[in-house]
């Protein structure tokens, strides 16, 4: 199938598929001989295990690993399952730095009485953030 058509049947864009390709996370495509990428079922189904491995949150490093466990007959689970409790492990660090962050802007929702802009307990929080090594205002 053409690249129209595998995008419609993975709900992976042409783009996103065209990207894959450059960056080795798949193979080529074979071409037609009116040059059109031409897609099998195996291909389809790589491109159906990326689109699961991303909506799960993986990196692109991270599915290629796991692209090369799945083709590695003698690769463990072990590794799988290691590299998926590493995964889990950096995204509940991003949920807790995501709950800080709704936590002070709550706080600071509930400080705001709306009321005169020079009183604005945000934009004051804003303005005395502590400033970075190097940045300039």
């Amino acid at each position: 199938m053409r690249i129209g058509e595998a995008a419609e049947t993975t709900g992976v864009s042409s783009k996103r598929i065209r990207y894959y390709e450059q960056i080795g996370l798949i193979k080529q495509a074979a071409r037609t001989d009116s040059g059109y990428r031409d897609y099998d079922a195996s291909d389809i189904h790589t491109l159906d295990f990326i689109k699961r491995a991303r909506e799960l949150g993986f990196s692109i490093d991270e599915t290629s690993t796991l692209l090369e466990l799945w083709g590695d007959q003698n690769a463990t689970s072990l590794e799988v399952r290691d590299l998926a409790r590493s995964h889990i492990e950096a995204m509940r660090d991003k949920i807790r730095q995501l709950q800080s962050m709704v936590d002070t802007l709550q706080q600071l929702v509930s400080d705001c009485d709306g009321g005169s802009r020079s009183e604005c307990p945000i934009l004051r929080d804003l303005e005395h953030a502590p400033a970075r090594k190097g940045a300039t205002r």
